[in-house]
């Protein structure tokens, strides 16, 4: 028989951090320095490869800025009145965008879940639409919406609109129809079922659609702003581009990037917030 201490027995004195939790915050600590090592070592490589002029096969940095220009571009457009003017308009036209789609989607995705009737009505036009990128719809949108305010949220809507609809179609055709059949022998109507049962069924699924349709979104409204916009992200990188301000283009894909992962991680904040019961089984290794 295995001996054990009184000392791993006795209860944790008052005011003492448990181990397991010392252990958790060492292996956050772990993580997070992990983490911000690979961030560094990817600018490192920029800066080496920028600096030395390198020519990877077909890839060429020689007029690729370093982070060394690019510091410089960033701070000068941060004290600039234009930055706010920018970020509004595209924050703006995403969220705009995203939330038509998040609310199309998830209604039309739970209702073509459950009836096969609307899925042979509807999924064939949609599945020919969902194949065509963003940037297609550019010159029809222009045609279709009286501004080029509203063509440009039109085609964040279609970005990040066939994410959302599919993986709700997915999550509620995985319900189990037990769940469904006991919610019915209770009595429950249709609209209990879709609010208590399908729809925190499917939700996992949902939340996943929108993490990727943000991102979809943001993919959408940097080439819809690039040709339509006046002000927004993708308009100020598209412009640097055009006065061959080289630093500035790399600023912009920097702002695009952060602001992307920052809304994405908001979703999925939000899904998290939304579905307290779920919790993550196991650690990645």
């Amino acid at each position: 028989m295995t001996s054990v201490s009184l000392e791993t027995l006795a209860p944790a004195a008052a005011g003492e951090t448990p181990p397991a939790t010392i252990g958790a915050a060492r292996v956050r600590a772990t993580r997070l320095l992990l983490r911000a090592a690979a961030l560094a070592a990817c600018i490192g490589l920029w800066q080496v490869a920028s600096s030395q002029r390198l020519h990877l096969g077909i890839v060429t940095f020689a007029n690729v800025p370093a982070p060394g220009d690019v510091v410089p571009a960033a701070w000068q457009l941060l004290q600039s009145p234009k930055l706010m003017l920018h970020l509004a308009n595209s924050l703006y036209r995403v969220f705009a965008g995203f939330g038509a789609a998040a609310l199309a989607g998830i209604l039309l995705g739970l209702a073509i879940g459950r009836s096969r009737w609307l899925e042979d009505l509807l999924m064939p036009p949609l599945e020919v639409l969902r194949p065509i990128p963003g940037v297609a719809w550019i010159p029809l949108s222009i045609l279709m919406f009286p501004s080029s305010e509203l063509s440009m949220i039109f085609i964040t809507f279609i970005g990040a609109l066939f994410p959302v609809l599919l993986n709700t179609i997915h999550g509620v055709e995985r319900t189990d129809p037990r769940l469904v059949a006991t919610a019915r022998s209770l009595g429950a109507r249709r609209g209990a079922v879709f609010a208590e049962v399908l729809l925190p069924a499917a939700l996992p699924s949902i939340v996943t659609g929108l993490a990727i349709g943000m991102g979809t979104s943001w993919f959408c409204l940097v080439t819809a702003e690039m040709i339509a916009g006046q002000y927004g992200i993708g308009y100020y990188t598209w412009e640097a581009y055009n006065l061959q301000n080289y630093a500035d283009i790399v600023v912009g894909m920097l702002l695009i990037g952060a602001f992307g992962m920052g809304s994405s991680a908001l979703v999925k904040r939000l899904g998290a917030w939304l579905m307290p019961w779920t919790q993550l089984q196991g650690a990645r290794a």
